[in-house]
């Protein structure tokens, strides 16, 4: 199913859709924090960015860089609410000449971590929206309701202006009934919308994209396996630029082992700790989400750290190392069947993309497959797109860095220019 933003448009005088307003402000709204950035669509070059911390924690603190002069501020206040943090942000590209007040702005792109099956593609808000958004909370109670706050909060302080929702699930919406659906009674999984959804999906969509770019062909026509390693991970099959199956499931905690998080388990692991370790609902929650993954199997969620202790015969962690790759390997075979024929394997997000080690040791093993890793080229550090495997190699091996904001300005600013404003509430059920 597909929400679509009203058809109806308002034209817009020095508003998107004049030749003026050309930026787009991109906001990641979390519980305690508000990352953003400030683009240009004409070249999509960056103007500012900056993170607002621990909001309504007490002494809260914001960090700006005004990538027109180069100059970083940093300033410690209170900041009770989203409110204003965000009305703080706004003060600091005021600084700039780049307030929200600016007839360049064309609108606000909001990061939703979650839309269910309802929210397809970029979408702009409106309340019809925003009651889906609050209504998918269940299934991602720790990030829809941020990413509500910091909606309504930009709202507020820009009534007039387009909010656009990207969704982190939109990109995988498209897998088919095959690999979305578990296998459990089908009424219980409807009744609870039980399914596998998939996330970072943001990430996925510009890494497939970009990847097809370096081989020199277009999406439709390549089919690539995309690993996105941070201290979250998950992997996705894209087939001609369309996902067909990811890693994540329900929520971000199945799949390969990251940061904290265990990835897969078998089901019976959370009836065990209930029963025979009297754990409760919520300590298991949190064994599972935040004391598992590697900082579970060695006490350190930091792969430059692991591999350290690793290079100085640190058993525990060469053994945390050795399941991260193992489940790694499982994945990029398993997508590997999926697809049938595969064009790219590419690593990217903080890990994939500085992590050599981490690329060699998951692609190793895997010549079978048409895989390979040149070593100095994977050795070499970048901030662009770069092919890593030898030229004989058969499959493409590759690091693309991602950049998920740019994605989101860049689906803001195309919904946008489209003209399409919200005109009221209405279905997107």
């Amino acid at each position: 199913m597909s929400a679509h933003p009203s058809s109806s448009s308002a034209a817009a005088t020095e508003e998107p859709g004049s030749p003026r307003a050309t930026r787009v402000l991109v906001l990641n709204s979390g519980s305690s924090s508000v990352k953003y950035q400030l683009l240009d669509m004409r070249d999509s070059s960056r103007l500012a960015v900056g993170l607002v911390e621990r909001i309504g924690e007490g002494t809260s603190l914001l960090r700006h860089t005004a990538l027109t002069t180069g100059e970083t501020r940093e300033r410690a206040a209170e900041f009770t609410d989203h409110e204003a943090a965000l009305k703080a942000v706004a003060a600091e590209l005021a600084v700039d000449g780049l307030g929200l007040n600016s007839p360049e702005l064309a609108a606000i792109g909001h990061r939703v971590v979650h839309g269910g099956r309802t929210f397809t593609e970029p979408t702009v808000i409106d309340e019809a929206v925003l009651a889906e958004i609050e209504r998918l909370i269940p299934v991602a109670p720790l990030h829809n309701p941020a990413n509500l706050t910091g909606i309504r909060t930009a709202t507020a302080l820009r009534p007039d202006l387009p909010q656009v929702a990207i969704f982190d699930t939109a990109f995988h919406t498209t897998m088919p009934e095959s690999a979305a659906r578990y296998a459990i009674d089908v009424a219980t999984a409807d009744e609870h919308r039980i399914r596998r959804y998939g996330f970072h999906g943001t990430s996925h969509a510009y890494v497939s994209r970009a990847t097809a770019e370096l081989l020199g062909k277009a999406p439709e026509e390549v089919n690539v396996i995309v690993l996105h390693l941070g201290n979250g991970a998950s992997a996705s099959a894209v087939r001609g630029g369309r996902c067909v199956d990811t890693s994540m499931g329900l929520t971000p905690l199945e799949g390969l082992v990251m940061g904290t998080r265990s990835g897969d388990v078998d089901p019976a692991v959370i009836f065990h700790l209930e029963r025979v370790g009297k754990m409760s609902t919520d300590e298991i929650d949190t064994l599972l989400n935040k004391k598992s993954g590697l900082i579970g199997l060695c006490g350190d969620n930091d792969m430059r750290e692991i591999r350290r202790r690793v290079d100085e015969g640190d058993e525990q962690a060469r053994l945390a190392f050795d399941i991260y790759i193992h489940r790694l390997k499982k994945y990029i075979g398993a997508y590997y069947a999926v697809l049938g024929r595969v064009d790219a394997v590419v690593f990217t997000a903080g890990v994939g993309e500085n992590a050599a080690p981490v690329r060699e040791a998951a692609i190793t093993g895997l010549e079978e497959l048409g895989l390979a890793v040149d070593g100095e080229l994977n050795a070499v550090r970048g901030g662009e797109p770069r092919l890593i495997s030898p030229p004989y190699a058969r499959v493409a091996v590759a690091v693309v860095p991602t950049d998920e904001e740019l994605e989101i300005a860049t689906q803001t600013y195309a919904l946008v220019g489209k003209g399409q404003r919200p005109s009221g509430p209405e279905s997107h059920a």
